[in-house]
């Protein structure tokens, strides 16, 4: 049990004394441009998924 106090206690001083936290502000910018790129790239997604459904759909209407 120790053991497991210590580690406890030395991952606390760890996350508050040697880790650089971000601001809110970069986080909030940093956020942002990783929804607009999710976006992006679910709707490139989608595209493909559209286009490849409308072909395959065209080939099976031909047989």
């Amino acid at each position: 049990m120790k053991k497991v106090i210590e580690f406890l206690q030395e991952s606390r001083d760890e996350m508050t004394e040697h880790v650089t936290w971000s601001s809110f502000k970069s986080l909030q910018q940093t956020s942002i441009v990783v929804l607009v790129a999710s976006l992006i790239f679910a709707l490139i997604v989608f595209a493909m998924d559209q286009a490849f459904q409308f072909g395959l759909g065209e080939i099976y209407k031909s047989f």
